[in-house]
């Protein structure tokens, strides 16, 4: 134990010349570690300083740069020898798993495992940032002999903060609001973060919640780098309440079923020396225990699936800790202490991984053979089709993130078809991918694409479906079979669209014409909407297609707005010679609606689910890049509603409605003409006060008792899990929709929703039922038999006609952390469309 501690504070070396120049985190900052929080700029100055000191050892590459411009790099290190060939260990390292496009056999002999330590995903977890620059500088010290023969068995690379922004923003409050001594009482205020706190990114997305679907630039930048690597060993650093000591692997059920016996095997392994040095030390921990390994977008899950011994390492403390804070057993727990110990677990992970490199390499090239020869599934290969071509564009971007090989499939076929559960004759529509399990990432392939995972424990810690054909709308099978995979060779058309004297008809089918639309509103087109099919020149036209005819836009040079709309968006339009169609109504009437911009209002702040309101920010931002405007829920009073069209309300507590006057500003903002989209628990709280089309429904048993009423009977033992029955942590359900109403066109008459709780509301007997649940309407994940039997006969989605404006009704988020694909467009439906 002394070694690992030790090293940290080691007398300075000045026998090398490198040596010279190479300082202590404690000398660079001019404060030990732990007694100060360290902005993000001086994490990325010491590891640059390190880097400049010991470029034998050490090489630092920036990767990318956040939503606020911050740096985001890594620091690799490993002996000088390896450093000297570290493109070929890179290299190799991918013709282990079998990613190279050379037919070059991998050398295994003397081959170091790669070690991946990432830190401070969740900005207000820091301690693990201030770890990072003492791991580095235990790694580099010539005075660490421990360090020099790890490193010549490992190359290992360190993220030293993966949320620049999150972190900042944790750092720069705490220094604001603390003083020169440490407050280590849990009541002051230097303990209590204030909304949104430093969690998220910019945006207040959960950077360990997108790994796998890569929604945030961040993620985006570092799955890049990691893909370069693809390290036998990741660890993930992180925080958890101030009265929990330490967590380390192995990792609490459920586990998912192609987590190999190894990858568990070499978890215990990892957990029992780190076991070795706490007990030393008398530092408490617990393993086995909160944190599973089911959900594929985790910083430990994504790496396991991706062949890698994946761990995450919780510390106490998190936002509550400060610099110092006692916590319920009367004990200080400090930064100092929180960082040492991240510290001595990345120590004791690296040395581990260095010990065991010849089986860790052998076992990590397995994973990938047994990869590509599909030993890990039933179905070996995925069919997902559509017609419409966005929506396979869409998927493609996906699988070419994570690295994931496709093609397509031609001929008469069989397999389980995701829409029915049934196994039935594939029905290929215009543009086709399938996915072989016959590939290096098929571990990855299965997780992502399986109809039903199975899970061994329902105390899961997050969602527990989310397959890739129910997430992205459209067809999919799953085939026993391997087929032959021939490339996918479908070359977007150009968009070519001739100028036209009269005007321009766009299809509306995916969330890339609610793009389109929003581009033309923002550079002031006007754009209507069909309410109903039409045909003209021999085609036929959906509800919603949207409609630009010249004279209405006499200022503006529209076809070289739409040209440059269509193509950006990939979106073809028609050309139209006249407002006289073959069927349907014509353009003058009452039938085709005018689009007026929406003004829109975003309800944001305390009140508010910072990732809620932060998906719909980010969705306007990115997306759509329409202009919003944030207004905190704590300013309602105040604020004036009539600038806007659309206030949106995201999931939140909104202690405000306890204000009659604040539900009667909402409601009176809707009859006056705004649209009101009530989302998640707003649409539950609104549903609770007078006036409003909407009512939870409740269940009775038999005897009229509601089933809460027996809620009280339970066994002490049984407390952690009395619930699940109740719980519903995250599950896919089938919603048959009215898809001739604005909220779903674009959309066939079905949408699949990810539910996250049991709400449910009873058929609005004035209003406009969108979206049902009807009887076996479940489709995939855990849901509790209470819930399950609950969840049917019911609206999700729905509008209610309030005096001259709306009231949009959304039960589940449809935005749900931006990867739930095929929300997108009944949103945008929602903002643009809904009571035009």
């Amino acid at each position: 134990m002394r070694k690992l501690i030790a090293v940290c504070t080691a007398a300075f070396i000045t026998t090398l010349c490198f040596a010279q120049t190479l300082q202590s985190p404690e000398q660079f900052l001019g404060y030990t570690i732990g007694t100060k929080y360290t902005r993000h700029s001086r994490i990325v100055d010491y590891c640059r300083a390190v880097a400049q000191a010991r470029p034998d050892i050490v090489k630092l590459e920036k990767y990318g740069e956040t939503n606020e411009g911050r740096e985001l790099i890594t620091v690799t290190v490993s002996s000088p020898e390896n450093m000297q060939r570290l493109e070929q260990i890179r290299l190799n390292n991918l013709r282990l798993a079998g990613l190279t496009k050379d037919k070059m056999m991998p050398l295994t002999d003397h081959t170091p495992v790669i070690v991946w330590l990432s830190y401070n995903v969740h900005g207000n977890e820091p301690s693990s940032s201030e770890a990072a620059m003492l791991t580095l500088y235990a790694l580099t010290n010539p005075n660490n002999t421990s360090a020099k023969e790890w490193l010549q068995h490992t190359v290992v690379i360190i993220d030293p903060c993966i949320n620049p922004d999150g972190r900042d923003r944790y750092v720069n409050w705490y220094n604001s609001v603390s003083g020169k001594n440490l407050d280590i009482d849990l009541q002051a205020r230097e303990h209590s973060e204030p909304w949104p706190g430093g969690r998220t990114n910019h945006y207040n997305f959960d950077l360990n919640r997108d790994w796998a679907w890569q929604t945030q630039i961040e993620t985006q930048q570092r799955l890049k780098k990691y893909k370069e690597w693809m390290p036998q060993v990741h660890v993930d650093f992180h925080e958890q309440g101030i009265n929990e000591p330490y967590y380390f692997a192995p990792a609490a059920e459920p586990l998912h079923e192609v987590i190999t016996p190894w990858q568990r095997e070499f978890q215990v392994a990892i957990g029992k020396n780190n076991a070795h040095y706490f007990d030393s030390k008398g530092w408490l921990y617990f393993t086995k225990e909160r944190f599973d390994l089911f959900y594929p977008s985790y910083g430990d899950t994504y790496p396991i699936y991706n062949g890698a011994i994946g761990m995450t390492y919780e510390q106490g403390g998190g936002p509550r800790g400060g610099l110092g804070v006692r916590n319920e057993d009367g004990d200080s727990l400090t930064l100092v202490d929180r960082a040492l110990h991240h510290f001595t677990t990345g120590l004791s992970t690296i040395e581990m991984a260095s010990k065991n490199a010849t089986q860790l390499i052998t076992e990590y090239r397995k994973f990938f053979d047994d990869s590509r020869n599909a030993k890990n599934g039933e179905y070996k290969t995925y069919v997902v089709t559509a017609d419409e071509e966005n929506k396979i564009t869409a998927l493609q971007q996906l699988l070419d993130k994570n690295g994931i090989e496709y093609g397509t499939v031609t001929g008469a076929m069989k397999g389980f078809r995701y829409f029915t559960g049934k196994e039935e004759e594939v029905r290929l529509k215009t543009y086709t991918l399938a996915v072989s399990m016959y590939q290096p990432r098929s571990t990855l392939v299965r997780v992502l694409f399986e109809p039903k995972s199975k899970i061994t424990d329902s105390a899961t810690y997050d969602i527990t479906a989310w397959s890739i054909p129910y997430v992205y709308g459209v067809e999919g099978y799953a085939l026993k079979e391997k087929k032959d995979i021939l490339p996918y060779s479908y070359v977007a058309d150009s968009i070519v669209i001739a100028n036209s004297a009269y005007g321009y008809i766009i299809p509306y089918t995916s969330i890339n014409s609610a793009q389109l639309l929003a581009y033309l509103l923002k550079n002031r087109i006007k754009v209507r909407y069909a309410e109903k099919p039409f045909s003209y020149n021999g085609k036929t036209y959906d509800p919603g297609t949207l409609i630009v005819i010249k004279t209405s836009n006499l200022h503006r040079d529209i076809h070289k707005i739409i040209l440059t709309a269509a193509t950006k968006f990939h979106v073809h339009a028609d050309v139209v010679s006249t407002g006289f169609m073959d069927k349907g109504a014509d353009f003058g009437s009452p039938d085709v609606h005018i689009i007026n911009p929406p003004h829109v209002a975003l309800i944001t702040g305390e009140q508010v689910s910072y990732t809620d309101a932060g998906e719909v920010w980010n969705f306007f931002d990115q997306v759509l890049d329409y202009p919003i405007t944030l207004i905190n829920a704590n300013d309602l009073p105040r604020v004036s509603l009539s600038k806007y069209n659309v206030v949106i309300l995201p999931d939140g507590t909104y202690h405000s409605f306890n204000d009659k006057t604040i539900v009667d500003k909402l409601r009176d903002f809707a009859r006056g003409g705004g649209r009101l989209i009530a989302m998640q628990n707003a649409m539950a709280l609104l549903s609770s006060k007078g006036g409003f089309a909407v009512k939870l429904k409740e269940d009775k048993d038999e005897e009229g008792m509601r089933k809460e009423d027996y809620a009280d009977i339970k066994k002490y033992a049984e407390r952690e899990r009395d619930d699940l029955s109740n719980s519903i942590p995250g599950a896919i359900y089938k919603v048959e929709l009215d898809n001739t109403h604005p909220l779903a066109f674009g959309y066939g008459n079905n949408y699949y929703t990810l539910k996250q709780d049991a709400n449910i509301y009873e058929f609005m007997k004035e209003g406009w039922n969108v979206g049902v649940m009807k009887k076996d309407a479940y489709v995939a994940g855990f849901s509790g038999y209470h819930v399950k039997n609950h969840l049917k006969d019911g609206l999700l989605f729905g509008v209610e006609d309030a005096g001259n404006g709306h009231i949009i009704y959304m039960a589940d988020n449809p935005l749900f952390r931006l990867f739930w694909e095929n929300g997108k467009l009944m949103f945008a439906n929602a903002v643009f469309i809904v009571g035009q």
